[in-house]
């Protein structure tokens, strides 16, 4: 239990700078859990993410201009999607769509890595609609398979609202707030979290949030970029491994 605080403290710091907590702590769990159900292995990683997610989402709401009501919007799709989605995870064989993933994190990584000016500067608008069908999308997403939903988050806030890379990370933050929360209460009501390993958890998660989203804050969009293209580094090897590992 005190290796899976200290990995819930490095992914909330990582996960608050860019996202990408789950590299961290997700693994860590299965290791750390051997003979516990796959499903109360995910319900306990969400019910330590989602409380670093909450405070990481309340500081950038407090300091980053954001435009809330497409947030709104697509928080509240996203929360409706990520149900839906950890719905047909029970049937669906969600692994199958890990190549698709590789490919458009591997877009997504050119596309930063080429494009330099790109989130740059923030040119924030309203965009309700297509802020609900991003966070509805993203949101089934994240509830069906998961790998990659708060970097998709940050390039589609981007590309859609005008934000730079520390405005998307924190509208970002908001989505992810909803998708773990109505993830997290599904497993909740199966019985699938121990709250014995999740409060200790949710404790260290909470502080490295706070010590990452201050970094953030301090080196602002530029930094943010920075963490964001390794963590695309980090997500494209591990789902690639994942792909070669079940081929």
């Amino acid at each position: 239990m005190v290796l899976a605080a200290v990995a819930a403290f490095f992914a909330g710091m990582v996960d608050a700078m860019a996202g990408g907590g789950g590299l961290i702590q997700l693994p860590a769990l299965f290791v750390l859990m051997p003979g516990e159900a796959p499903a109360t292995v995910l319900g306990t990683n969400k019910a330590a993410a989602v409380w670093g997610t909450s405070l990481a989402a309340y500081r950038y709401g407090r300091a980053v201009a954001l435009p809330w009501r497409s947030i709104a919007a697509a928080a509240a799709a996203a929360f409706f999607g990520s149900g839906l989605g950890a719905l047909a995870a029970r049937t669906a064989d969600a692994a199958a769509f890990k190549p698709a993933v590789v490919v458009v994190l591997l877009l997504v990584a050119a596309f930063t890595f080429l494009r330099p000016e790109y989130g740059a500067v923030a040119r924030g608008r309203e965009r309700l609609l297509l802020g609900a069908a991003l966070g509805g999308a993203l949101g089934f997403y994240d509830g069906i398979l998961g790998p990659g939903t708060g970097t998709f988050l940050i390039f589609a806030f981007i590309a859609s609202l005008g934000l730079d890379y520390l405005g998307a990370n924190a509208g970002a933050k908001v989505v992810n707030v909803a998708t773990n929360l109505a993830a997290l209460l599904i497993f909740a009501v199966g019985g699938n979290v121990r709250w014995d390993w999740a409060l200790p958890m949710a404790a260290a998660n909470m502080a490295g949030s706070l010590v990452g989203s201050s970094l953030a804050l301090r080196g602002g969009s530029a930094w943010v970029r920075r963490v964001f293209q390794l963590v695309i580094l980090a997500l494209i090897s591990k789902v690639a491994w994942d792909v070669a590992r079940s081929g």
